[in-house]
């Protein structure tokens, strides 16, 4: 996976300096971004503060944990019920 450069605090600084009333080119071309990626990040980070990025990884990360719990415990289920159907 691809490294990040920039992190949600660094993001939403720039989409400050957007906000503002700075060009949108003009930012792309200071901090060496594409305008789509500038998008992209009005389109995730748009009216955020630095505390709400936080929060919105965290339960991104507790999301993706509980969707791995959730298929180990279907797999599981799967598992148990393929065994007890050869057992009849």
């Amino acid at each position: 996976m691809k490294r990040k450069r920039f992190t949600e605090e660094q993001i939403i600084s720039v989409l400050k300096e957007s906000e503002a009333g700075a060009k949108t080119d003009d930012i792309c071309r200071h901090h060496g971004i594409s305008s789509a990626t500038f998008s992209s990040w009005r389109k995730k980070y748009g009216g955020m503060e630095a505390g709400d990025a936080k929060r919105l990884s965290a339960l991104e990360a507790e999301n993706a944990k509980l969707k791995r719990i959730v298929a180990d415990q279907m797999l599981g289920m799967s598992a148990m019920k393929d065994l007890l159907q050869k057992h009849w």
